[in-house]
């Protein structure tokens, strides 16, 4: 059984980590990037690494998991967003 702390962390983690997806799904639907930041996807995917650490050291599955999942969104946001301007690079 969880701590009531770790109920309220997966349920942050959850809608945290949901919040990705609609920005994630429409990127690689449409191939739109043009309002995309590199720096903030990549200021984002350092913060969620530095979290997974973070989780792994307080022993804290709900933020650990969270920011795996985050952090894979975020990175596949940032490949989509680097093969699309490469592509329209050479149009």
């Amino acid at each position: 059984m969880h701590s009531p702390a770790e109920i309220v962390g997966f349920s942050a983690a959850f809608f945290t980590t949901v919040a990705f997806l609609p920005q994630a799904i429409k990127t690689i639907i449409t191939k739109h990037i043009k309002g995309l930041s590199l720096g903030m996807l990549s200021l984002q995917f350092t913060g969620n690494f530095l979290w997974i650490l973070y989780g792994l050291w307080i022993k804290s599955p709900s933020v650990f998991l969270a920011n795996i999942i985050t952090s894979s969104i975020v990175l596949t946001i940032i490949i989509t967003v680097i093969h699309c301007r490469k592509t329209q690079a050479l149009i």
